[in-house]
């Protein structure tokens, strides 16, 4: 559930949608029949929303996509709201001329011209066949395909973005043969955002020519699996420091604990005894304490460089 959940918000993030965590983790719990501590009775409607169609494209990943699933997937993405100044057409396609634009009006920078309105259904009736079809054997081109094919299109008058990326979980779903998985796309891509929209726009404006698009596609997906990996081992690795502490009976303080815990979570730069005095809010005298007697016990070592530069690592 917890890559789901960060899926879920990331996808959103990628668009400015800020989700709350708590809501959503609460939701996706609900309605997995999951036991969880803090769960919240209610949470706001595009929070549910937003749930309904994530687990809807992962769950039923072997499911035909239909234009009524997108439909259905759509109107959940705007029970009943207004975006910017104008509404949008829920649970159908477009109607008018849509453009991908930035910057002040007058001054707009048009990044993309989507096919004409009434092209749409049509475009959309050769993708949903070629979707559910083997006309593409390799899964994960498929997945790369699909979200580069609807974000061209650009069907609905907004949430076309979000859209994408749950039929490339679908598609990713479809791939692994399970409605599981370790790693969270979205959240890669947050993380290479503005590659992310200059690959699609220097895509959509030119031939059509998709390599570029299929290797950073690709690329982006093995990178969010190596980040994956690295957060497991370390979250394993903290798990085996703490558990051999305990055996080893090292009473900690509150202070050692938050910071240790912080060089488990990517600690930024090194650890001074200058920069455990402004974390922990305690003296110099009371830091250097602190990391000594976690260098007595073989928890933290110094690092070669000495003097008014002296550093601390993990001892491993």
């Amino acid at each position: 559930m917890k890559v789901l959940t960060e899926e879920t918000i990331k996808s959103s993030a990628i668009e400015g949608i800020v989700l709350n965590p708590e809501h959503v983790r609460s939701s996706l719990a609900r309605r997995l029949g999951l036991d969880v501590a803090g769960l919240k009775e209610h949470a706001d409607r595009n929070v549910e929303g937003v749930v309904e169609m994530m687990l809807d494209a992962t769950q039923k990943y072997n499911q035909p996509l239909t234009a009524e699933r997108l439909f259905d997937w759509h109107a959940r993405l705007f029970p009943g709201v207004r975006t910017s100044l104008e509404k949008v057409r829920v649970g159908a396609w477009r109607q008018d001329p849509m453009q991908v634009v930035s910057g002040p009006i007058g001054r707009e920078k048009v990044h993309y011209e989507a096919p004409p309105a009434d092209q749409v259904e049509k475009e959309m009736r050769g993708f949903l066949r070629w979707i559910d079809s083997k006309e593409q054997s390799d899964p994960l081109l498929k997945a790369a395909i699909a979200h580069l094919w609807f974000v061209t299109i650009h069907p609905f008058d907004d949430g076309n973005g979000r859209i994408a990326r749950a039929i490339a979980e679908l598609c990713l779903a479809r791939s692994d043969g399970s409605p599981q998985r370790f790693y969270s796309m979205s959240s890669q891509i947050l993380e290479e955002r503005k590659a992310y929209y200059d690959i699609l726009e220097k895509t959509q404006k030119g031939s059509l020519n998709i390599t570029e698009w299929l290797i950073w596609f690709l690329g982006c997906l093995n990178r969010a699996i190596e980040r994956s990996n690295r957060i497991t081992e370390s979250a394993l690795e903290k798990e085996s420091f703490w558990k051999g502490l305990k055996n080893k009976k090292v009473t900690l303080n509150d202070r050692q604990k938050k910071i240790l815990n912080k060089l488990f979570t990517g600690f930024e730069g090194k650890l001074t005894a200058e920069k455990w005095s402004k974390i922990a809010k305690v003296s110099p005298r009371t830091a250097l304490r602190d990391i000594d007697e976690l260098i007595s016990v073989g928890v933290l070592e110094q690092e070669e460089s000495g003097g008014r530069s002296t550093s601390y690592r993990l001892k491993r």
